[in-house]
């Protein structure tokens, strides 16, 4: 038995939840979010989904996740400057859910910041990056929602501290289909943290990434991989920049961190279709855009798991190319 529930839902259906006092986490478009009426619940804005059928652009319906038996919430907005904050709180035995829009300070500041946040694995902090329609960067901004006053954000987090009944059981892990590469004669390492690079260190020799991107005919489809103690963190390419020298990234590389490119995987979606199997009916997750365009997943199903797509995965720590999952079990 769990305690969390999915579904897509209509603007009629997910407003009368709300008003029946449901405890939620929302996502869609921001046309619908923003009809929503107030109470117990956040969003975040994405047109991207995994349903039971498989992936689909969704702009009609709103995906809910009701917390069911949770017996208390508390919803924080928290600027840029005070994510930090995060960890007060947290409320014993309970978990956190964070969301934050993409592009925003609060999105570079958490990536770069969080993990040295003092407090901050004391529970389980799960969440994702809103987004918008791939056609609509640049023209349209991410938005996250505060479901107490019905106010859309740029540029801040909102979270929501959930208590449970003693005993209730919280498992938050990821899904990562990728590998690190055999080849420990190819290491990247940075000078400096942040969401690009021009030049990187590959086995020990400064170069220009871009070029040598470029020139060594690199798949940037594949991430590159961090091990932090046996745990694997992607950072995912999002655009290589010859011209102007500069590989963005889309969470930041770490100064002093050695990584290695991902193994190259034979069939995408069919990796993705086997780590999944058929779990996830009833657990909370959401799944990383890039998996969504490079796994062909529009239309296609992958197993039980269904939820946002996202411009960025949060367990803890901000993730790349990830599904992150999260089950709560009652005692």
């Amino acid at each position: 038995m769990t305690i969390v529930k999915n579904e897509l839902l209509t603007l009629e259906d997910a407003s009368a939840r709300i008003r029946a006092g449901a405890i939620l986490s929302i996502a869609g478009d921001e046309a619908l979010l923003a009809q929503l009426p107030r109470g117990s619940w956040i969003g975040g804005t994405s047109v991207y989904f995994v349903t039971d059928t498989g992936g689909a652009v969704i702009r009609d319906r709103l995906f809910c996740t009701t917390i069911e038996h949770a017996t208390a919430a508390t919803i924080r907005t928290i600027d840029p400057d005070d994510l930090a904050s995060i960890p007060s709180g947290y409320v014993e035995g309970g978990f956190s859910l964070v969301l934050i829009p993409a592009f925003s300070r609060a999105h570079a500041t958490f990536a770069m910041d969080g993990a040295g946040y003092p407090g901050f694995f004391a529970q389980p902090l799960m969440g994702w990056i809103s987004g918008v329609h791939l056609d609509d960067i640049g023209r349209v901004t991410p938005k996250v929602f505060d479901g107490r006053t019905g106010l859309a954000l740029e540029d801040a987090a909102v979270v929501m501290h959930l208590a449970l009944g003693a005993g209730d059981r919280v498992d938050l892990d990821i899904v990562n289909i990728f590998s690190r590469s055999d080849d420990d004669s190819l290491t990247f390492r940075f000078p400096q943290t942040g969401f690009s690079a021009q030049t990187a260190l590959v086995n020990g020799q400064q170069v220009s990434l871009a070029r040598f991107l470029t020139d060594n005919g690199i798949d940037t489809r594949l991430p590159l991989i961090a091990d932090y103690g046996g745990a694997l963190v992607n950072v995912s390419v999002q655009s290589v920049d010859v011209a102007g020298d500069t590989v963005a990234f889309y969470a930041p590389v770490m100064a002093g961190v050695d990584y290695r490119l991902a193994r190259p995987l034979p069939d995408y979606r069919a990796a993705f279709a086997g780590q999944l199997g058929t779990a996830g009916s009833g657990q909370f997750s959401c799944n990383c855009i890039l998996n969504y365009l490079y796994g062909d997943l529009e239309g296609k199903a992958t197993g039980g798991f269904t939820g946002p797509v996202t411009f960025g995965e949060i367990a803890y720590m901000l993730l790349n190319q990830t599904l992150v999952r999260l089950d709560v079990t009652p005692a």
